[in-house]
């Protein structure tokens, strides 16, 4: 009986490629892979036509989905290339890992306090651990095997340290599997481990009591394994057993080609800048290939790595440029390769409920972002919607809207961006808790949100459900709606969930339905009756806060009856001008009545006038200006009435005013847009000095000229 211990890095294809090699020349009768045990009922699954890397076996907590880990794979991934073997010999495959059913249940903190790669490489004269990791194992195309050498290191480097805590826990569970392995009679064991647990793992094995007492007593706890897709970007995140890397492209390409692995790459990046149509010819591949490969051999590197690559991409390709680089970094560095599993893989019911509608609909899970345009009025279209917004209840944000949403709402048209990140696979494990398909699950999340004390909250979730026809979560989110509305003696509560209310009512035609528009009306009744009350002597800070729901409430009620809307503004008119209301707020008033044709225009010149007279405090005056104009700075360009009497207002601030008032009339003029502010800028130089204004010359008219576009004008004016 022999075991052989294949010492590897995570994700490292020279150790891939030195562990399928070692593999093949050993023929084991069974190969014992650092994983979690509960993964060998579905490892079989690996050898499926369909399985393709990157994947992960993702292992969950039945009881608490929030306890969950990853164990990913990429094609480089020695692991990978071992359970390949393995199946394809026809031998078992067994994970030998501390079950994930005793992490999960415990708490181990983890015990090795130093770096075994950057000891190694400080020992080797090397002041980067990856760079000679590198140069020593992922480099290496002699074809020797070196399993020997890392454990005689691994050996040296543990020699006066004893592992204790989860590492001591996990070596001893290791210990255990492969004493099972030796009982059974197999004769050729191979071992696939981390570098690191090689020592722990030779013969001659402690004693079995040795590790039962490391391990009696571990609680445990019912767990669920399967295997997900999973992507290149994922793999450069520190993962379950902390294998992160960061050039996963880079390292597929290693393990992947055949031969003159400078040139494919180079030619490959050149590849990725011709896609975004940067002029990258043969000739530049020719330069960066001959100055990548010198640096490695001024560098007495065997082969040029991914730094010297990396500044020939910089030098030649990027012509010095930066941003080149970061997308030669993101494209191919990196990558976003995204890979399959077989449609028999276990999954959870919310997940399989998921893959059903996606395949039915036509929607592929892509980790590369990209946008689409709904048509709410097709049934296809109308589906993707619901169920893309059902998710988002779930906290499964698979899509985006690309615009605001608060203005594509209850239109027939909606903009998502898309992109799948393997990591919502654990969101859709976690959405069990709630039910077993993506519908019923954000019903009753949904349900749940129907018992929130708090008025806008109740509002925000039927404005979800409604987005995800959630029909069942309707009645009692109304009902709520209706009854906490009715009991809400808080304007301002009312106020801030009138928006989402309105929204609302906005898509009986298109999402089928209806009933909302009374329970809003009813809302708006209240507010008017009590926004007199609110409004009265409030502070400036307070002032500003409802200034805000009076403008949340105002466009609201454009989406609701000519009615509502009606009470509303005659609401609004009758506070306009009360001494009572801040000047703020009054100001707010006032301009909102002059854009509804509430007020003719002398009106709102006087009431102007009165507020920027000397009589009124500066403070108070800058309030009311401040109100008047949030609205936009148009209204100053096109009536110089009002612009004379700000500009008038402006020039009799006394200076030490003028000081305590210039951060608020900044905030003011600040929100205009810049072409508004200059023209201001400009009608009022011309009040200041009339022979400022420049008159054209009729004579520069060009006449024949003008009298082509006087019969569109004429037809646009309505005369003959």
């Amino acid at each position: 009986m022999t075991v052989h211990l294949l010492g590897i890095r995570h994700h490292g294809p020279g150790s891939a490629r030195a562990a399928a090699a070692a593999l093949a020349e050993l023929r084991p009768d069974v190969v014992l892979i650092e994983g979690p045990p509960e993964a060998d009922k579905i490892v079989e699954l690996a050898a499926s036509e369909e399985m393709e890397p990157p994947v992960a076996l993702l292992a969950y907590a039945v009881d608490d989905s929030t306890r969950a880990a990853f164990w990913p794979f990429a094609v480089f991934s020695p692991e990978w290339q071992a359970i390949k073997y393995g199946l394809a010999a026809g031998v078992p495959v067994r994970f030998c890992d501390l079950p994930a059913a005793q992490q999960f249940a415990s708490s181990g903190g983890r015990s090795v306090s130093m770096d075994p790669l950057a000891t190694l490489a400080e020992a080797g004269g090397y002041d980067d651990p990856e760079r000679w990791w590198d140069d020593v194992i992922e480099s290496r195309r002699d074809g020797a095997e070196p399993f020997t050498v890392i454990a005689d290191a691994m050996r040296e480097l543990r020699r006066d340290s004893e592992a204790t805590g989860r590492e001591a826990q996990r070596e001893a569970y290791m210990r255990t599997v492969l004493r099972k392995a030796i009982r059974e009679g197999f004769e050729r064991i191979a071992v696939v481990c981390g570098a690191w647990h090689v020592p722990a793992l030779e013969l001659p094995l402690p004693p079995a009591t040795h590790d039962q007492r490391i391990l009696k007593g571990l609680p445990k706890r019912k767990i669920a394994c399967t295997w997900v897709p999973w992507t290149h970007g994922r793999l450069a995140a520190t993962s379950g057993y902390g294998a992160g890397i960061t050039s996963p492209g880079w390292y597929h390409h290693l393990f992947t080609a055949p031969d003159q692995i400078t040139t494919r790459w180079l030619s490959k990046v050149a590849q990725v800048l011709r896609d975004e149509d940067l002029p990258v010819s043969s000739a530049h591949v020719i330069e960066a290939v001959r100055l990548a490969d010198t640096l490695a051999a001024l560098r007495e590197r065997p082969l040029a790595g991914l730094s010297e690559v990396t500044e020939a991409t910089r030098a030649v390709l990027c012509g010095g440029n930066d941003v080149l680089l970061d997308l030669v970094t993101r494209e191919a560095v990196v990558g976003e390769l995204l890979g399959t599993v077989p449609g028999e893989t276990p999954q959870a019911p919310v997940a399989a409920d998921l893959a059903a509608h996606a395949r039915r609909l036509r929607m592929k899970r892509d980790a590369t972002e990209r946008v689409i345009e709904l048509d709410l009025r097709k049934s296809n279209d109308l589906e993707k919607s619901r169920l893309l917004h059902r998710l988002r209840i779930l906290g499964v944000h698979w899509g985006v809207p690309a615009v605001d949403e608060r203005r594509a709402q209850g239109t027939f048209r909606e903009m998502w961006r898309l992109a799948w990140d393997p990591g919502l696979e654990v969101e859709l494990v976690a959405a069990g808790a709630h039910g077993t398909t993506v519908l019923g699950a954000a019903t009753t999340v949904m349900l749940k949100a129907a018992d929130s004390p708090t008025l806008a909250d109740v509002t925000a979730a039927l404005e979800k459900s409604l987005l995800a026809d959630l029909a069942d979560a309707l009645p009692p989110l109304l009902q709520g709606i209706d009854t906490r509305a009715a009991a809400d003696a808080d304007v301002g509560h009312l106020m801030a969930a009138l928006p989402a209310l309105a929204r609302a009512s906005r898509y009986g035609d298109v999402r089928g339905t209806s009933g909302l528009a009374p329970v809003a009306g009813r809302m708006v009744s209240r507010v008017c009756a009590g926004l007199g009350r609110t409004v009265h002597g409030l502070d400036p800070d307070a002032a500003t806060a409802v200034q805000e729901l009076i403008d949340g409430v105002q466009d609201a009620t454009v989406l609701l009856a000519e009615d509502v809307r009606a009470e509303w503004l005659n609401t609004l008119e009758g506070l306009s001008d009360r001494a009572s209301v801040p000047p703020l707020i009054r100001g707010r008033l006032t301009r909102l009545m002059l854009d509804t044709s509430r007020l003719p225009d002398h009106e709102v010149a006087l009431r102007l006038g009165r507020a920027l007279s000397p009589g009124t405090a500066t403070a108070e005056a800058a309030g009311y200006v401040e109100g008047f104009l949030a609205g936009g700075g148009l209204l100053l360009v096109h009536d110089e009435r009002l612009l004379a009497l700000v500009d008038e207002w402006l020039g009799a601030i006394p200076d030490d005013a003028f000081v305590e008032v210039l951060p608020l009339l900044r905030r003011t003029f600040g929100t205009f847009a810049a072409p508004e502010r200059r023209s201001i800028g400009a009608r009022a130089r011309v009040l200041a000095d009339p022979a400022s204004l420049v008159v054209a010359d009729d004579n520069d008219l060009d006449a024949e000229l003008a009298a082509t576009a006087l019969p569109v004008v004429a037809q646009l004016l309505g005369v003959s």
